[in-house]
């Protein structure tokens, strides 16, 4: 089973964006954690103890390993991650296995199916 987990680190406002651009590069769903807090480069200021940083939003897509690089680079341009700063990060992880996946996501069996 040749899978990938694409994660991406978005700024709040960009989740929408985010996730069609990822429908539309091949992907089938996401999870979504919402209201993550993030560091970079810089610490945020904060006022009075309270933190002032944006929020920000963890998406998780299972991917087809044939069309991870594809949503990978589309989810990149489409939330400007290396044009804006803070805008996000995404990466990908290579699973070894996964089950539950037949009922949930039938067009990523199929993709895998083909490879075999």
């Amino acid at each position: 089973m040749n899978l990938k987990l694409i994660m991406a680190l978005v700024a709040d406002e960009k989740t929408a964006a985010v996730m069609d651009a990822a429908r539309q590069a091949g992907a089938t769903g996401a999870t979504i954690i919402t209201s993550v807090r993030g560091e970079g480069l810089k610490p945020e200021k904060t006022f009075f103890g309270l933190d002032l940083s944006a929020q920000r939003d963890v998406l998780m897509f299972l991917v087809a390993e044939p069309r991870a690089r594809e949503i990978l680079e589309t989810i990149a341009a489409a939330g400007q991650f290396d044009e804006e700063p803070g805008a996000g990060v995404a990466f990908q992880i290579e699973i070894e296995d996964a089950v539950g996946l037949t009922t949930q996501a039938p067009t990523i069996m199929d993709e895998i199916e083909e490879e075999i």
